[in-house]
C-alpha cells in the first residue's frame, strides 16, 4: 500500500512539475516504484488468509522471480527515451506534461497489467475457497483490493491503448485506493488472524477473473469509446468506480453467484454425463419393473452406477402416512434395527420439510431436526472420505411417495450443479414409476376382485347344477336301493360332494354382495367362547384362553364369530400336534382386542407384505385364500384394524382392534 501510494505521490509531483526535466525525473521515479508492485502484490496475494502458501510459493517461485526482475530490469536498463518520450510542451487545455510511451514504458504497462490479472485470480481462488465465517471475515479486505487492482487494469490498458500516459488517469487510481483503503478498513475490524482458507491449486481453470479479463481486453475498444463520450473527467472519475463497486457487489452476491453458476453450467459448461445414455437406461431400468420391491431395487442400483455412490437407500411413506419404511438399499441388506426407525415426531419434520422443498438437498451438516433424522438412518461407511449425504424427495400427484438418501461417493467428490440437475430428474422418474406401480396394483386388484365375482357367479351356478344333479340321484337311489354296492357308493359320493360344494357356495357367495353388517349390543368375549366351545381342536394341542373383562360392543355376533374360526383353524393348521395356540381378549387405550398367536411354521415376510389379505392368495395346498381376505373385510366393516406379525419357523400372532368409544351403546 505504501508504494502504491508512492507511485502517486510521483505522479502527481511529475503532473505539477514546472520544468521539463523536473516532471521527467518524478515520471522515471514513478515508473521505478511501479516495478516494484508486481512482485509484492503476487506475493501478497499467494499468503493471505493461505494456510497452505508455503506450497504455493515454492510453486510460483519462477513467476514470482520474474516478476521481479523483468519490470525492475526494464526500468533500471533501458534508456529514458525508450520508457517515454518527453513533449515538447505543456497540454495547453489542462496545463499538464504528457509523455507518450515508447517500446519500453508499453512493455512495462503490458507486465503490470497481467501480474494485476495473476493477483485478481489468486484473491478470487481465496475467496471462493473460503467458508462460512472465515469467506466473512476476508470478504471486505477482497472486495478493497478488486475495486483497487480492477481500476490498475482499467488504467494501465488505457495507457497501453492511447500509447500516452494521461495524467487525469492518477485520479481515477486515486480514488480507488481511497475506496479500497476504507473497505479494507472495515475488514481489518473483523478477526482475521484465525482465517486459514486451503484453496486448491488449480488457479486458472474456472477462474471467473479469467473470464472477465479475457471479455474486457476484447471490448476495452468499446469501453474507450464510452469514456471519450462522457467527457467530463469528473463523471468519469466517479461512474467508473461507482460502477465497479457495482459489479462487485453483484458478484459477491450468493443469490448472484448461485444463479449465474446455474446458467453457465445449463448453457455454456460442457456436460460431465451423456444426457440420453443416462435417461435410456434409467427409463428402461424402471419402466419394466411391475412391482415395487422390484422398481426401487433397480432404482438404488441404477443411482448408484450413474452418480458412483455406494450407499443409496429408497424409503417409502407407508399407508397411513405416519412413517418411512425401508424399500431397498445398496448398503442396508435387510431392513434396519429398531435404533434406525424413525418416531412420529421426527417422520412429521420430515415430510414437512421435503414437501416444502422438493428439490434434492445436502443433509449433512444442516442442524435442523429433519435432517438429523435422515442423518440418524442413513449410516456411512466412509464418514472422512465419503463426502456429503443427499435425500431427494419423491414427488408424485403433489405428494410425498418417499425419499432417495445417497452417501459414500467414490473419492469423496461433492455433488455439482449438473449432478443436482440430473438428481431432481432421477428423483422425478422414479417417483412416476412408483405412482404408476400403486395405480396398477389398485387396478389389478379391482380387475382381479371384478374376475373373482364374474367367476364366482359361473361356480354358483354350475356347482348349484351339479347339486340338483347329486339331488336327483337321491331321487333315484330308492330303484336301486336293493343294490348295496351301489347303494354304499352312492350315499358316500353323496355326502362328501354336497359337503364340499356347500362349502364353496358359502365363502364364494360372500364376496359375489357387499358385505352387509349387522350389529348388536354384545360381548366379545361371550362369541370367543362360543367359538372356542364348539371347536374339537386336535389332539395333542395345547389351547390357552385368557379373556380379560371387555365392555359390551355393538357387533355382529355372526360376522365376528367367522373372524375368531377363520383365526383359529389357520392356527391349527399352522403348529404341529405338539403345538401351542393362545387366544387373548383385553381392553387398550378405546380398543377391545382380540389376539390369535401360535407357535407354527409363521410366514415369510414377502408373503406377509404382499398376498397375506389378497383374495386366492395362500400357502395351504388345499386353501381357497379368502379366509383371511373375508376377515379382513368383516373387521374393517366394524370400523376395526388387524395387525399381524409373524416370523418363518417361529410362529404367528393376530391382533384384532375393534374400537369401542365408537361402537359402545
Amino acid at each position: 500500500m505504501s508504494l502504491l501510494a508512492l507511485e502517486s505521490v510521483f505522479w502527481g509531483l511529475a503532473t505539477d512539475a514546472a520544468l521539463i526535466e523536473e516532471a521527467r525525473r518524478w515520471q522515471y521515479w514513478r515508473l521505478a516504484t511501479m516495478s516494484l508492485l508486481p512482485s509484492v502484490w503476487m506475493l501478497f496475494s499467494l499468503s493471505y488468509a493461505r494456510g497452505s502458501y508455503r506450497d504455493f510459493f515454492r510453486q510460483w517461485r519462477y513467476v514470482l522471480m520474474a516478476a521481479l526482475v523483468l519490470p525492475v530490469a526494464l526500468v533500471a536498463f533501458c534508456p529514458l527515451d525508450w520508457l517515454f518520450v518527453s513533449p515538447s510542451d505543456m497540454d495547453e487545455s489542462s496545463m499538464e506534461w504528457v509523455f507518450r510511451v515508447q517500446g519500453g514504458g508499453f512493455a512495462l504497462d503490458g507486465l503490470f497489467l497481467g501480474s494485476v490479472v495473476v493477483v485478481l485470480m489468486n484473491l478470487e481462488r481465496t475467496f471462493r475457497a473460503a467458508v462460512g465465517t472465515m469467506r466473512w471475515r476476508i470478504k471486505f479486505m477482497i472486495l478493497g483490493l478488486v475495486i483497487l487492482f480492477g481500476m490498475r487494469a482499467y488504467t494501465s490498458s488505457q495507457e497501453m491503448l492511447r500509447q500516452i500516459m494521461d495524467p487525469s488517469l492518477v485520479a481515477l487510481n486515486c480514488g480507488a485506493l481511497v475506496v479500497g483503503c476504507v473497505l479494507i478498513l472495515r475488514s481489518l475490524f473483523r478477526d482475521v488472524s484465525q482465517v486459514a482458507v486451503f484453496p486448491s491449486k488449480a488457479i486458472v481453470q474456472n477462474s471467473f477473473t479469467a473470464l472477465v479479463a479475457g471479455v474486457y481486453l476484447i471490448s476495452i475498444a468499446v469501453l474507450f469509446k464510452l469514456t471519450a463520450w462522457i467527457g467530463s473527467f469528473e463523471a468519469k472519475a466517479l461512474l467508473l468506480p461507482a460502477a465497479l463497486v457495482v459489479v462487485t457487489v453483484i458478484a459477491l452476491s450468493d443469490r448472484a453467484r448461485m444463479q449465474t453458476r446455474r446458467f453457465i453450467s445449463r448453457y455454456f459448461q460442457r456436460p460431465f454425463y451423456d444426457y440420453r445414455t443416462v435417461w435410456r437406461t434409467l427409463t428402461e431400468g424402471i419402466a419394466s419393473r411391475v412391482k415395487q420391491p422390484e422398481l426401487c431395487h433397480a432404482a438404488v442400483t441404477l443411482i448408484s452406477d450413474i452418480f458412483q455412490v455406494l450407499s443409496v437407500t429408497v424409503w417409502l411413506v407407508d399407508d397411513k402416512r405416519e412413517n418411512l419404511i425401508f424399500a431397498a438399499s445398496t448398503s442396508l441388506s435387510s431392513a434396519p434395527g429398531a435404533d434406525m426407525q424413525l418416531r412420529s415426531d421426527e417422520a412429521a419434520a420430515i415430510f414437512q420439510a421435503l414437501q416444502a422443498h422438493r428439490h434434492p438437498a445436502e443433509f449433512e451438516m444442516t442442524n435442523e431436526g429433519w435432517a438429523e433424522a435422515l442423518r440418524r438412518i442413513t449410516p456411512v461407511q466412509f464418514p472422512e472420505h465419503g463426502g456429503s449425504r443427499v435425500c431427494v424427495p419423491l414427488m408424485g400427484s403433489g405428494h410425498l411417495l418417499g425419499v432417495i438418501t445417497l452417501a459414500d461417493r467414490v473419492g469423496g467428490v461433492f455433488f455439482s450443479l449438473q449432478d443436482f440437475d440430473l438428481l431432481r430428474c432421477v428423483g422425478d422418474q422414479v417417483a412416476a414409476g412408483l405412482l404408476n406401480v400403486q395405480l396398477s396394483h389398485k387396478l389389478l386388484q379391482a380387475k382381479e376382485l371384478e374376475a373373482f365375482q364374474t367367476m364366482s357367479a359361473f361356480f354358483v351356478h354350475d356347482l348349484k347344477n351339479t347339486a340338483s344333479t347329486l339331488n336327483l340321484m337321491l331321487q333315484n337311489l330308492p330303484i336301486h336301493f336293493d343294490n348295496p354296492d351301489f347303494r354304499e357308493d352312492a350315499l358316500r359320493g353323496m355326502a362328501k360332494t354336497c359337503e364340499h360344494i356347500n362349502d364353496l357356495i358359502s365363502r364364494l357367495t360372500l364376496l359375489r354382495h357387499d358385505l352387509q353388517i349387522k350389529p348388536v349390543q354384545s360381548n366379545l368375549n361371550d362369541i370367543v367362547a362360543g367359538v372356542l366351545s364348539s371347536w374339537n381342536g386336535i389332539a395333542g394341542m395345547t389351547l390357552i384362553k385368557n379373556l380379560r373383562p371387555c365392555p359390551l360392543i355393538l357387533l355382529d355376533p355372526e360376522q365376528i364369530a367367522k373372524v375368531v374360526t377363520n383365526l383359529v383353524i389357520n392356527a391349527s393348521e399352522a403348529i404341529s400336534k405338539s403345538g401351542e395356540i393362545r387366544v387373548e381378549t383385553s381392553q387398550n387405550n378405546g380398543w377391545a382386542v382380540l389376539e390369535v398367536a401360535d407357535n407354527g411354521c409363521g410366514m415369510t415376510p414377502e408373503f406377509l407384505n404382499r398376498s397375506l389379505f389378497r383374495a386366492f392368495q395362500t400357502t395351504k395346498k388345499k386353501g381357497l385364500g379368502i379366509g383371511m381376505f373375508q376377515s379382513k373385510m368383516i373387521i374393517e366393516a366394524h370400523g376395526g384394524r388387524i395387525e399381524v406379525e409373524s416370523e418363518a419357523s417361529k410362529g404367528t400372532s393376530f391382533r384384532v382392534l375393534l374400537p369401542i368409544d365408537q361402537l359402545t351403546k
